[in-house]
């Protein structure tokens, strides 16, 4: 991920923490807030089957793929509101993953690699 990320990710904790402080039930909230996008995604994918006969087709992919995106950041924000480097643990997440991968293919792709 490129360095504007980031900078976003921290920069929107500062603003938060700002606007409304980070006690527990702030971050309480921001945890919540993550949960509140994957609803969101699944929404949008309904959407895009057309699973509600009423509504029928409401959604594109490129819409579900900017939910997803609106959860991974809010992830991200939420784990910088935790006080650790989101980097760090995403990074930690991928070599976990990395080495399940390994563990059941015998080799790690070249794309999860923590070479």
């Amino acid at each position: 991920m490129n360095e504007s990320i980031w900078a976003a990710v921290r920069a929107c904790r500062d603003v938060l923490d700002e606007a409304n402080g980070s006690d527990p039930q702030e971050l309480t909230c921001r945890v919540l807030k993550v949960a509140e996008e994957a609803g969101e995604a699944a929404g949008a994918w309904i959407g895009v089957l057309g699973q509600n006969p009423r509504k029928g087709v409401t959604h594109t992919r490129a819409e579900v793929a900017g939910e997803l995106a609106d959860v991974a950041l809010a992830a991200l924000i939420a784990i910088e509101s935790l006080g650790f480097d989101a980097r760090e643990v995403l990074d930690d997440c991928a070599g976990k993953v990395g080495a399940r991968l390994a563990a059941a293919a015998g080799a790690v792709p070249a794309a999860v690699s923590r070479d």
